[in-house]
């Protein structure tokens, strides 16, 4: 066997062994310590000399390693992000978490809730993992177990207030959208307005809130009428097929979210209904789908990105400054009227 193969050519052939930081110097023929410069992005190596270091880190498939640089400095400068599989709106803050984590010279991982996998055991990995912070999107408002479990390291929870002391949240401004929502629907001259519940959804018991609250405030309280329902697809399919067995249908329908409208508007469509000819539909999140031109949904738009930088700030902050009281953060809510809205009829 030639004993002479390249860590990479090792690994090619089964062997565990993975390429150093010394075997980059000795490939770019340079000091371990002028490698480890140009690898964190330091001054003190030449623009010829970075190229080099960096081609043989390539060339070898160096990769750090994070577990020893967590003990040489004592920290592993990671933020554990708790996530639900189902939320798309999680999906959209955890895409701008990354990027606010890395501006503030920290890692970002990952733990998801899925069938199986409560979000007691998800946190537990997090902090298993040596997480510094923990930054949890929460998929069950009522459930403070996590947030408890959480509150061990300095927490931010988004998508709800946080009742444990030492904790800070970062949510929408629920009652500002729906009232929005509730506004632009009476401007169009709407009345019988509908909510599709969202079950116990982020966000939604906040949501059903100010769906009557808003009602009430322009004198339509005997139009209130709440349907039970969930964030998904399913619920607004299934809430239309109600509404299509009744005599009469609503002008407009204040949806859970935007899965639950996008459902709907499938159910009353299939069903021969004109939307927004016959009735109007709102969702909420202003996600991906909703831009799509055959959706083109009218919609409550949350701050994805704001509500990232806000959590990674709160994390960091509070990492540096374990004293600090409780924060709340309130990002805006802001509709964004596309073609699924219109006069009723």
């Amino acid at each position: 066997m030639d004993e002479t193969l390249e860590p990479q050519q090792e690994a090619r052939q089964g062997s565990p062994q993975r390429a150093t930081m010394a075997d980059v110097a000795k490939r770019a023929g340079v000091s371990r310590t002028l490698v480890s410069l140009v690898l964190r992005d330091r001054p003190g190596a030449g623009a010829a000399t970075r190229e080099r270091v960096l081609k043989a880190a390539d060339e070898l498939g160096y990769r750090p390693d994070s577990a020893a640089q967590m003990l040489a400095r004592g920290r592993s400068r990671t933020l554990g992000v708790l996530m639900n599989l189902e939320q798309p709106f999680h999906a959209e803050v955890v895409k701008a978490i990354y990027p606010a984590a890395a501006q503030l010279g920290y890692d970002v991982l990952l733990s998801a809730v899925a069938p199986g996998r409560d979000e007691h055991l998800a946190t537990g990995a997090l902090l298993g993992h040596r997480c510094e912070a923990l930054v949890l999107l929460v998929s069950d408002p009522e459930s403070h177990a996590t947030e408890r479990l959480g509150g061990t390291v300095p927490t931010v929870v988004v998508g709800r207030q946080a009742t444990t002391p030492g904790v800070d949240s970062v949510h929408t401004a629920e009652a500002k959208g729906v009232r929005q929502a509730v506004d632009h629907l009476v401007d169009l001259g709407h009345r019988r307005i509908v909510h599709i519940d969202g079950g116990k959804g982020p966000g939604s018991a906040d949501r059903r809130s100010a769906y009557r609250a808003a009602m009430r405030r322009h004198r339509l309280a005997d139009e209130i009428r709440v349907l039970p329902g969930a964030q998904d697809e399913d619920a607004g399919i299934a809430a239309g097929m109600l509404l299509l067995s009744e005599d009469a249908l609503p002008t407009a329908v204040l949806a859970a979210n935007d899965r639950c409208a996008i459902g709907l508007m499938h159910a009353l469509r299939s069903g021969g209904v004109d939307v927004p000819g016959e009735v109007s539909i709102v969702g909420y999140d202003d996600g991906n789908l909703s831009h799509l031109s055959h959706i083109n949904l009218t919609t409550v738009r949350q701050d994805a990105a704001g509500i990232a930088g806000h959590a990674v700030r709160n994390a960091v902050e509070r990492l540096e400054n374990g004293t600090l009281p409780g924060r709340e953060t309130v990002c805006d809510a802001q509709l964004v009227v596309r073609a699924t809205t219109a006069p009723p009829r």
